[in-house]
């Protein structure tokens, strides 16, 4: 696949998210009792797919110098750096218009995409047997008692609990 064909497959994929993000957390504010419609999360989302583009031109440039790190790091580090308070002049902008999308709709065709993944491998995931069930229901299990862990420590630190 070329490079073009690779960036207008990854803006294809990231316009499709956007919409069922959006949809999904209209549906879920609803249920909520609190409608936010699909287009007043616009500029939150218009701003999610620029932090990722930038993310994977970063990780492109990265990658011709030589340095291979995943591409999440990268959107990481630039959505953190956005959205520190007194240094990103956007920081106050993202934090209200972040908070009408919930997690949870934005996560759900991400995890549509891994399980359509997961199933396009099925086969190479069968021929390794029982092992990597076993493995991969620990490295969930340590990660969900680290964050558990963590989260416990901070919330006492600060005196929140």
């Amino acid at each position: 696949m070329s490079k073009k064909q690779e960036w207008a497959v990854r803006i294809k994929v990231l316009v499709i998210t956007a919409v069922i993000a959006s949809i999904g957390n209209m549906l879920s504010t609803w249920h909520a009792g609190a409608v936010v419609m699909p287009w007043e999360t616009i500029p939150a989302l218009i701003s999610m797919f620029a932090i990722v583009i930038l993310g994977c031109l970063a990780d492109e440039l990265m990658r011709k110098i030589h340095i291979s790190l995943p591409k999440i790091l990268y959107i990481s580090l630039f959505t953190m750096l956005l959205s520190i308070p007194g240094f990103s002049p956007i920081a106050e902008w993202m934090q209200v218009n972040y908070a009408k999308i919930g997690v949870l709709p934005l996560c759900t065709p991400i995890l549509a995409y891994a399980g359509i993944s997961i199933g396009k491998d099925m086969d190479s995931f069968k021929k390794q047997g029982l092992g990597i069930v076993v493995t991969s229901l620990m490295a969930f299990a340590g990660t969900y008692i680290g964050s558990a862990i963590i989260a416990e420590v901070l919330l006492r630190l600060t005196h929140v609990i």
